[in-house]
């Protein structure tokens, strides 16, 4: 039997989304059986996921535009529009009736699906609220979570970089509290050791309509970002840095991924003012969490399972 997967995501900023939406769907033995979107106050992020299940021939998958805003804050986060750069002008916003997300969501768990969540967790936090005990019932993994820094030759980053859990910190600290034993943290700090170079691009493009848009996406965030001189100053990165592969990594250590290093931990979260990070505590939750990555093993796995994507959609 395939793992049956859901996806909740904040599609539509940095391309590192759709990288993991595309590796999902060539994915070896894996069923995506529904997509939620975060943070989606117009149901435009819905509406670039539809777009890349197109390209990809699977517009089948059930899909679902999640909460609008923050809830923590109440604020909102637009995605990339307007940019031809990025995406179409002429695609039309895709909202969805209210609580038509938590639906889907609580449906892919009644199906057994493994939750994984790479934007803040809003989505979930609500389901959880709104009908308790859900996440408890399935794996779930998230991609942020800030335990310890990065390694050497890495940038310093500080917890305030993990922008999946300080958007919405309430939802993240719900998620934590009720989510299972398998519960995983893709933190910052170990997936950052994967990339998406400058020298994947011609086999990338060459993998269909999908690979194609996310190697302008790609080119185009890393110009914007300056990416190649963030890879110059940091003897760990590429100096053709054009991504690091924040949630894709996620979404493969969720599946069992035997690349990335996972280490069982018991944690509690803590504030440090708005700034939420993760400390060991003997009576905090069982939490497993992304230690270490195979980058140059991932760089492989995941543009084969990009171009499968493509040969699945056109079968």
């Amino acid at each position: 039997m395939p793992t049956r997967v859901h996806l909740d995501t904040d599609f539509g900023g940095d391309p590192d989304d759709a990288c993991a939406l595309a590796m999902l769907l060539g994915w070896p033995d894996v069923e995506l059986v529904g997509i939620t979107t975060t943070i989606d106050p117009d149901g435009m992020r819905a509406a670039q996921v539809a777009h890349c299940l197109d390209l990809a021939g699977r517009s089948g998958i059930p899909l679902a535009a999640g909460a609008a805003v923050s809830l923590s804050t109440l604020k909102r986060a637009d995605p990339v529009v307007g940019d031809a750069r990025y995406w179409p002008r002429d695609l039309a916003p895709r909202p969805s009736r209210p609580g038509a997300a938590l639906d889907l969501l609580l449906g892919s768990i009644e199906a057994g699906a493994t939750v994984i969540g790479i934007g803040p967790a809003t989505n979930l936090g609500l389901l959880e609220v709104t009908r308790p005990g859900s996440l408890a019932r399935v794996p779930v993994a998230i991609m942020g979570g800030w335990v310890r820094p990065p390694a050497a030759g890495f940038p310093a980053w500080g917890a305030e970089m993990d922008f999946n859990v300080q958007w919405d910190i309430r939802a993240a600290e719900i998620v934590a509290a009720a989510a299972g034993p398998d519960f995983l943290l893709g933190t910052l700090s170990a997936t950052i050791g994967a990339h998406l170079r400058a020298r994947d691009l011609p086999r990338l493009r060459a993998a269909g309509p999908l690979g194609a848009l996310l190697a302008r996406q790609s080119e185009a965030y890393a110009a914007d970002q300056d990416l190649a001189a963030l890879g110059r100053a940091h003897p760990a990165l590429p100096d053709d840095l054009l991504n690091v592969h924040w949630d894709p990594v996620t979404a493969a250590a969720a599946l069992g991924w035997p690349g990335a290093t996972i280490e069982a931990m018991t944690l509690r979260p803590v504030r440090d003012g708005e700034i939420l990070r993760f400390e060991p505590d003997p009576a905090g939750r069982p939490t497993r969490i992304v230690t270490a990555v195979d980058g140059d093993a991932f760089a492989g796995v995941w543009l084969a399972a990009m171009e499968a994507a493509q040969q699945t959609g056109r079968s």
